[in-house]
């Protein structure tokens, strides 16, 4: 089984996250995903904004250095 990840880095923000989140599978990373964006970030729980989530996960561990933004 190969770890998922998603990575606040990749994305520029005013309160600069630096928030890396991991899991075993796409439906744990995708709960904490969600619980992260909404309780840190404010975005409302949606449907759209879990289509988006799972749309940036990654294969393997975050790396340890800050990746480039996209």
């Amino acid at each position: 089984m190969t770890r998922k990840y998603i990575d606040c880095r990749e994305f520029p923000s005013e309160m600069h996250c630096s928030v890396a989140i991991s899991a075993d599978s796409d439906q744990e990373l995708l709960e904490a995903a969600v619980q992260h964006a909404v309780t840190v970030h404010h975005h409302a729980d949606s449907p759209e904004l879990r289509t988006q989530l799972a749309g940036l996960f990654h294969d393997g561990s975050p790396p340890v250095a800050s990746p480039r933004a996209a």
